[in-house]
């Protein structure tokens, strides 16, 4: 690696080309940083299906609060959603990584290299500041469809944050979550906007047959979801 590039054990962000007293995104202090080239000797990116054409990517051993990332197989070649935070060689390519929002912008750089790989995300998320050493090839500000792969722009919990649908799959990530036997918003987010967000959820999913919901640390059935995401999700902590 040409570029000094860190990584919290906290969170699994990555830190291009600086190493500061504390990590940008959770402010970890630096003792939990471990240099790029350590995270790929001590943590393997592993694979399991979700279906025929979906598979979800984890750091393990788990990699702080990372976030599953999806690999989908496309007509046309084959895309990430998100993307791991640690750097794996032994992984197959992607021709593209579609971002849902900027927190989890993962080893996304060092997999462009390795991949030649264009990175995708909503405009209004690549400008924040934690963005700015990593390189982006498309900025979008329109939904679009993108090798079969359908985004659609929500904002709320990032200015940015975009939901993929592939098929029969919903996408989702952070946005939602889990908590006992209900769901819960994302608190990192203002809580007005991530609610008016959620109405855009429904919107966009009205009248969708789906089967999968690939979440930041879950894949579950639609019809559970989609019940729990109708019963209203409460915006409070995790």
């Amino acid at each position: 690696m040409n570029v000094e590039q860190h990584v919290c054990l906290v969170c699994g962000f990555n830190m291009i080309g600086f190493h500061p007293a504390r990590c940008p995104f959770c402010g970890a202090t630096s003792s939990h940083f471990i240099t790029a080239d350590e995270c790929s000797a001590r943590f393997r990116v592993t694979s399991t299906p979700v279906n025929e054409k979906v598979t979800r990517l984890n750091s393990d051993p788990p990699l702080g609060l990372e976030h599953a990332a999806y690999r989908i197989e496309t007509p046309h070649g084959p895309c990430w959603i998100d993307c791991p935070s640690s750097f794996d060689r032994s992984l197959g390519r992607a021709d593209a990584i579609l971002f849902t929002h900027h927190h989890f912008l993962g080893a996304s750089n060092l997999y462009r290299d390795l991949f030649s790989a264009q990175i995708h995300i909503h405009h209004n998320d690549s400008l924040h500041d934690i963005c700015l050493p990593f390189p982006f090839d498309v900025t979008f500000e329109e939904n679009f469809v993108h090798n079969g792969i359908e985004a659609f722009h929500i904002g709320g919990h990032t200015p940015g944050f975009t939901l993929y649908i592939f098929e029969d799959v919903l996408f989702i990530c952070d946005y939602v979550f889990f908590h006992g036997g209900a769901m819960k918003y994302n608190p990192f987010g203002p809580a007005d906007q991530t609610i008016a967000g959620g109405d855009r959820i429904r919107a966009y999913l009205d009248g969708r047959q789906l089967s999968t919901v690939c979440g930041y640390n879950y894949t579950v059935g639609y019809d559970e979801w989609k019940r729990r995401f109708d019963a209203g999700p409460t915006f409070g902590g995790y």
